[in-house]
């Protein structure tokens, strides 16, 4: 189970139930989030939710043909004794004009002690971050925050768009777009790149390295890789979700299984554009496709439960671009839901 997440969504939602199960109970925690990604559960139990943001007034560039400008606006709220509170702000954020495409903070996770990670964003070739001046600098990184009750500050603790930049792990295009991440211990973290297709390990003192390489496979290379999150699983193996490339073909994303020094090996498959997933204390899995349509992104989004035989059953559906799941103890489910939403994000606690 994650040790660095935890909150849940639905709203809205339409909630399946199996004839072997109770109704579920479905509750919005959370709401008036701008673009929530990743979820995370602090040592002392608190909920907390990284915010993307909403861009700014500039600089603006040109990025996939669009402009994009900075702002700003990321940020983290947290969920505490049943208070909702933005506890920091300030972190880099850009949008494209409709806010269809936001990138800011992805995902959030803390050490054994309490200190906060966020990663950071980008989404195109390292180069082009000059054009947003220094603030283009904050994009692609890993930020450490203090865990105060009131965050202040954060500092940037390791530059994983650099590392893409030197590397070039997988070898083609350039590209690194941090997503998901995974907080072990003080000053070691995993990070899914979903732009370099790669899993990182990121430490305190700046140093990257790449743990593993996640390759396009398939329909012409088409289908790629896009790494989206990152466990540590039952067994202490790293697991990484795809969400695949465009065309995101029905079926084509995969869990994979990795042990550091060997290639990925396939863990679960048949998948469509997986988002987050967690196991649960009893080793079964939940996964979180973001879209169930034909085409592209179309379709809601629902949560699948894997069982240890294999079998698989819809546990919730009807979701609106959902970016984040956990299971927390007690095996209670949180979900982000409209991750693509200025304003109107929500986190919801689903008890199955």
């Amino acid at each position: 189970m994650k040790y660095v997440k935890m909150i849940a969504a639905c709203a809205l939602v339409f909630c399946m139930q199996s004839a072997m199960a109770a109704p579920l109970s479905v509750r919005t925690v959370m709401r008036g989030l701008d673009n929530p990604r990743g979820l995370a559960l602090s040592p002392w139990g608190a909920l907390y939710v990284a915010e993307a943001g909403s861009g700014g007034a500039g600089p603006c560039v040109t990025m996939r043909g669009q402009p994009r400008c900075y702002g700003p606006s990321g940020a983290v709220t947290r969920l505490w004794f049943g208070r909702q509170e933005r506890v920091l702000e300030g972190l880099p954020s850009y949008s494209d004009p409709a806010f269809a495409e936001v990138t800011g903070p992805h995902d959030i996770g803390f050490d054994w002690f309490g200190n906060a990670f966020v990663v950071i964003g980008w989404g195109d070739d390292p180069a082009l971050r000059s054009q947003f001046g220094p603030p283009g600098a904050e994009f692609g990184t890993l930020v450490k925050i203090q865990p105060f009750y009131k965050w202040h500050s954060w500092q940037v603790v390791a530059d994983l768009a650099a590392h893409e930049a030197a590397e070039n792990p997988t070898g083609g295009e350039l590209n690194s777009n941090p997503y998901g991440l995974l907080v072990l211990s003080p000053g070691q973290s995993y990070i899914a790149d979903a732009g370099a297709n790669v899993l990182l390990e990121a430490r305190w003192n700046g140093s990257v390295k790449t743990v593993a390489k996640f390759r396009a496979r398939g329909m012409g290379d088409s289908t790629d890789a896009v790494p989206t999150a990152v466990v540590q699983g039952p067994d202490r193996a790293f697991y990484v979700s795809e969400l695949t490339g465009a065309p995101f073909a029905d079926g084509s994303a995969r869990i994979y299984r990795v042990k550091p020094g060997s290639a990925p090996t396939v863990y679960a498959e048949g998948f469509k554009t997986i988002i987050d997933f967690d196991f649960a204390r009893d080793g079964t899995l939940y996964v979180l496709q973001h879209a169930t349509g034909p085409v592209f992104f179309g379709g809601p989004g629902e949560v699948i439960h894997v069982a240890k035989d294999g079998s698989r059953s819809v546990v919730i559906d009807g979701l609106d671009r959902p970016t984040s799941l956990v299971v927390a103890p007690g095996g209670v489910l949180y979900v982000t839901n409209h991750g693509v939403s200025t304003g109107g994000g929500e986190v919801l606690r689903v008890v199955p």
